[in-house]
C-alpha cells in the first residue's frame, strides 16, 4: 500500500438538530464574530439571535452569489476593523466559500492576490486563519470539508482558490434539518454536484484507501437519495445527501477530481451558470469519455454498474441515463446556462491547468474535451 496523508476539519458534528449547540460553541471562540449568510438575512436570524443571546458581538455580511473578487474586497474592507475573534458562515456552498475566505485574510497582512492562485501569487498564508465554523444549509459542495474557498474573477474570466491547509474549518456542524425544503433545482444540481465529488475521488489517479472508504459506498445511496427528493420531500433522503456532500468535501480535500471540476472552474467563470448545475451536466459525458479511454477503466465500469442499478438501465448506458435522467428532472444544458458554444476550444484549453484536472484517470485532450461540452449542451 503507497503512503498517504488526509487533513480533516477540527471537529465535524453530524445529525438532525446539531445545530442548536452552534451558538455556544462559537461564541466559545470569543466575544466578537462576524456571521457570513445568504442573501435572505431572515433564514439567519435564528442564529444571529442566538448568538447576541450569547452576548456576541456580531457584524452580519450577506452573501448572494458565488464570491467574486469585488465582493470578499467589499467584505474584507468591512470585517477588517471590527476585531472578529471568530467567523462562522450559515448557508450554502458560495457562502461557506465566503466565509471561509474572510477567516483566512482578516488576520493576513498582504492583499488578496497575494494568495489567489493562477491570477496571483499564490502564496500560503502569513497568519493562521481565526477560527472558522462552517454549518451547510444545501448538500451539495461540501465546502464545510475543504482547505480552499473558490473566488470569481469577472475580469479574468476565471474562478480561482485561495487554498492553505490551515482554511479548514475548526468547526463543521452538518444538521440535515437545514436543507429541509431547499428548492427543487437547487436540490437538484447541488446533489449532482455532491454526487460528483464521490464519484470524481473514487476514480481519480490520486484516490487512497482512505477516500475510498468515504466514496464507494456514498455512490449508490446518493443517487437514490437524490432521485427520491426529485418526486417528494424526504427527511431520510435528506439526511443521506448531506452525509454524501460531507464525504465528497473530504474526499476532494484529499483525494483530488476530475475533468468534471477541471470544465466547471473554467465555465463558471465565463457563463452566469451555478457550479452545481454545470458539474451536473457535465457528469454523464465525462464518465463516458473516462470509460472509453482511461487505461484501467475499471473503477468507472463500478460506478457504470451503481447507476445503473438505481436507474434501472444497462451498465453500458449508465453515463448516458444519467445525463437524460437529469434533463428530465430539469436540469438544463450547458447552452441553455450561459455557455457560449464558440468559446468550447478556449474552456479545454484553459481546463488543463486546473488543479482538478490532474486527477482525472488519463489525460484529457482538448478535442476530448470539447466532445464532453457538446455533449452537455
Amino acid at each position: 500500500m503507497s503512503a498517504f496523508s488526509f487533513a480533516l476539519p477540527g471537529r465535524v458534528i453530524f445529525g438532525r438538530g446539531e445545530a442548536q449547540k452552534a451558538p455556544a460553541l462559537i461564541r466559545a471562540h470569543g466575544p466578537r464574530g462576524v456571521l457570513v449568510h445568504g442573501a435572505n438575512p431572515a433564514r439567519a436570524g435564528w442564529l444571529l439571535d442566538a448568538l447576541r443571546a450569547e452576548g456576541a458581538e456580531v457584524l452580519a455580511i450577506a452573501c448572494g452569489a458565488e464570491p467574486t473578487l469585488p465582493m470578499l474586497e467589499a467584505a474584507l474592507a468591512e470585517a477588517k476593523g471590527f476585531g472578529a475573534d471568530w467567523v462562522a458562515a450559515l448557508g450554502g456552498g458560495a457562502v461557506l466559500d465566503l466565509g471561509k475566505a474572510l477567516a483566512a485574510l482578516i488576520p493576513a497582512p498582504g492583499g488578496i492576490m497575494d494568495h489567489l492562485e493562477v491570477v496571483g501569487r499564490g502564496l500560503p498564508l502569513a497568519a493562521p486563519p481565526l477560527p472558522y465554523v462552517a454549518l451547510p444549509t444545501t448538500a451539495g459542495t461540501g465546502a464545510e470539508a475543504t482547505r480552499n474557498a473558490v473566488i470569481g474573477l469577472p475580469d479574468h474570466g476565471r474562478k480561482v482558490s485561495i487554498r492553505d491547509e490551515r482554511m479548514l474549518p475548526r468547526l463543521a456542524i452538518v444538521d440535515p434539518a437545514l436543507t429541509d425544503h431547499c428548492p427543487r433545482a437547487v436540490t437538484l444540481a447541488s446533489g449532482l454536484d455532491a454526487l460528483a465529488q464521490v464519484i470524481e475521488p473514487y476514480v481519480s489517479a490520486r484516490a487512497t484507501p482512505f477516500t475510498d472508504a468515504l466514496t464507494r459506498p456514498a455512490i449508490g445511496p446518493g443517487l437514490a437519495a437524490l432521485v427520491r427528493l426529485m418526486q417528494a420531500e424526504d427527511a431520510g433522503a435528506r439526511d443521506r445527501m448531506a452525509w454524501v456532500s460531507l464525504s465528497g468535501g473530504i474526499a476532494l480535500a484529499n483525494g483530488g477530481l476530475g475533468a468534471v471540476h477541471g470544465l466547471a472552474g473554467v465555465i463558471g467563470g465565463v457563463s452566469p451558470a451555478a457550479h452545481g448545475a454545470i458539474c451536473g451536466v457535465l457528469l454523464g459525458p465525462v464518465l463516458a469519455m473516462n470509460r472509453a479511454h482511461a487505461p484501467d477503466p475499471g473503477r468507472i465500469h463500478e460506478v457504470c454498474g451503481e447507476i445503473a442499478a438505481v436507474l434501472g438501465c444497462d451498465a453500458a448506458r449508465a453515463p448516458q441515463a444519467l445525463s437524460d435522467w437529469a434533463r428530465e428532472a430539469g436540469l438544463p444544458g450547458l447552452v441553455a446556462q450561459g455557455l457560449d458554444p464558440a468559446l468550447h476550444q478556449a474552456v479545454a484549453e484553459a481546463s488543463l491547468a486546473s488543479s482538478s484536472m490532474k486527477g482525472n484517470p488519463f489525460a484529457a485532450s482538448i478535442p476530448q474535451l470539447c466532445e464532453v461540452l457538446r455533449e452537455a449542451g
